[in-house]
């Protein structure tokens, strides 16, 4: 790993009242990308605040949320993303098999029309950086302005958090198989 984790004892008095905020909220701890983040107390602030609503409070469902969350881990093959959100998006009802087609970088088949909608959205917002007219308002459909605007703002920072454990090159939990094949 590149960037080392910060033991709770050699912070400063700003990387420390950071580092108390999370563990007192919703995440519970200082994991995945936030110890990294700590090297810049301000942003690692101001970046788990967005991500704690974009995490635990947008208007998507959690199912769909956190398929966004998957696609978004998919196709920057983020292994941590992956393996800590695709658990929870086959526990707020994605089905397992529409997340093993995600992993092997194909369109899912037998996706409900909400799910089909975000993988378009958010496929077409990653792959072509514009959304077609079509994708839009299928999306808008489903989720309303408020909800199209969260599905960007997950997409947005989960491609920051990919960024922060790509560069940082933080390892998978010891034991942790990947799970995500390289995309051709």
């Amino acid at each position: 790993m590149r960037l080392r984790e910060f033991e709770e004892s050699e912070l400063t008095d700003a990387q420390r009242a950071v580092y108390r905020k999370i563990v007192s909220g919703p995440r519970g701890s200082v994991r995945g990308p936030f110890n990294v983040m700590l090297r810049s107390p301000e942003m690692a602030d101001r970046v788990q605040h967005l991500g704690e609503y974009l995490r635990f409070d947008t208007v998507l469902c959690e199912r769909i949320n956190e398929f966004a969350i998957i696609i978004t881990a998919r196709y920057w093959s983020s292994e941590i993303e992956w393996v800590g959100h695709s658990k929870r998006a086959i526990a707020a009802g994605l089905s397992a098999e529409v997340a093993a087609q995600l992993a092997q970088g194909k369109r899912p088949v037998g996706m409900q029309d909400d799910e089909a909608a975000t993988y378009q959205f958010c496929t077409e917002l990653h792959e072509n950086k514009e959304v077609s007219d079509a994708a839009y308002n299928e999306a808008l459909k489903h989720f309303g302005e408020q909800g199209v605007m969260d599905m960007i703002g997950v997409s947005g920072y989960y491609t920051l958090v990919a960024m922060v454990l790509k560069v940082s090159q933080k390892p998978l939990p010891v034991g942790t198989p990947n799970a995500l094949p390289p995309l051709k």
